[in-house]
């Protein structure tokens, strides 16, 4: 996830400060990506060094406000025409976790799945009510928000699927691995 990125389209419409760009990314975000705000100024801090944003600035309650330059709407216009890139896809923890059990005897890996799924399966339910309650109003951060939900929702059933799967694999591997 880009914060980086994501506080420059929040900027190219107005002035910001941290607080209020940490409050608009989750709000944009449905708040399924928790952001902290020293994590917000840190990035503020690093955009401000490469000469993405500049301090533009106090607001009446001595809050320092933010604006992009032009380098970093020029930053912000590659980042939309670029694809995101999948040569080198994120650590995935779940993958990890079951590809250690897999080889830890000691572990009952058919539980680590049905726990797995039990968690999918609440996340499932808690996107698809979000989705709901952000239908009503027809904004476009109301539209924002169902595009991350949208894809949470299609990524937890992506995830449910996989893990069918390698309870198949599991099945039918474990059975040959203990054939003589």
């Amino acid at each position: 996830m880009s914060i980086r990125h994501g506080l420059l389209a929040l900027l190219a419409s107005g002035t910001r400060y941290g607080a209020q760009l940490r409050t608009e990314f989750q709000a944009r975000t449905a708040t399924t990506w928790p952001l902290n705000v020293g994590q917000v100024y840190t990035t503020l801090g690093r955009l401000e060094r490469d000469g993405l944003v500049v301090q533009e600035g106090v607001d009446a309650a001595g809050r320092v406000l933010y604006a992009i330059t032009d380098a970093g709407r020029a930053e912000l216009r590659d980042w939309y025409e670029s694809p995101v890139d999948r040569a080198h896809p994120p650590r995935d923890e779940l993958a990890i976790k079951l590809a250690m059990a897999v080889a830890a005897p000691e572990v009952d890996v058919r539980a680590v799945l049905e726990e797995q799924r039990r968690h999918t399966a609440r996340a499932l339910r808690d996107y698809a009510r979000l989705r709901t309650d952000a239908a009503r109003p027809a904004t476009r951060d109301g539209i924002a928000r169902l595009l991350v939900l949208d894809r949470l929702i299609a990524q937890a059933e992506a995830e449910a699927r996989w893990l069918d799967g390698c309870e198949a694999r599991l099945t039918g591997s474990f059975a040959a691995l203990e054939c003589p």
